[in-house]
Parts: C-alpha cells; sequence; structure tokens
C-alpha cells in the first residue's frame, strides 16, 4: 500500500496535457426529436408499478436499439425508440393485442 501512496505523491502533471478536448456544438436550443416516440397512458383503477410496467414493455417487444420510457404525469408515457425498425415492431405488436389487424 505504502508504494502506491508513493506512486500517487510524485504523480506530476505537466500544464502541456492540461489541454482538454474540444467539440463543436450548434448554437441557439435544441428542441427533442419525438419523431420516433409513442404516447401511452393506462387505462386502469389500480395504482401502476413504473418499473414493472418498464421492463414488461421492454421485454414484449424485444428491440434491437432499446427504448427510454418517461413517466410523463399520472399514468402517461412517452416511449422513445433509438430505430425506426423498433418503433414499427412497438406499434405492430399493439396493433396485434388491441385486435386490429
Amino acid at each position: 500500500m505504502a508504494l502506491v501512496d508513493n506512486d500517487l505523491a510524485n504523480l506530476n502533471l505537466d500544464e502541456e496535457e492540461d489541454e482538454g478536448l474540444q467539440f463543436a456544438t450548434e448554437e441557439g436550443p435544441q428542441e427533442p426529436l419525438y419523431d420516433l416516440c409513442l404516447f401511452g397512458c393506462v387505462l386502469t383503477e389500480s395504482v401502476v408499478n413504473f418499473l414493472a410496467m418498464k421492463n414488461t414493455m421492454a421485454n414484449l417487444w424485444h428491440l434491437l436499439g432499446g427504448i427510454q420510457i418517461s413517466k410523463l404525469g399520472e399514468k402517461r408515457y412517452l416511449f422513445r425508440f433509438f430505430y425506426e425498425v423498433d418503433l414499427e415492431q412497438g406499434m405492430k405488436i399493439n396493433c396485434v393485442r388491441k385486435g386490429l389487424t
């Protein structure tokens, strides 16, 4: 342990190494993209366990790129997909469950 302490005590950073990475960013406000999103609500009188619903939906859809599920309010959710094929899969499964196909 003493060797590690000595090594850390002798650690020296040159000012030349102190340069940070610079990234080009666009000026102005950036609006979130909602083109790969679905809005959903739960129609039930009972309490909805958000984590259980989130895990069940993600497992049901078998997505390639994953999903981000955000709680918007009382029993209202935003489903943000990362790939168009995942959005189509989610919509297809929802239509089959509702008997729309």
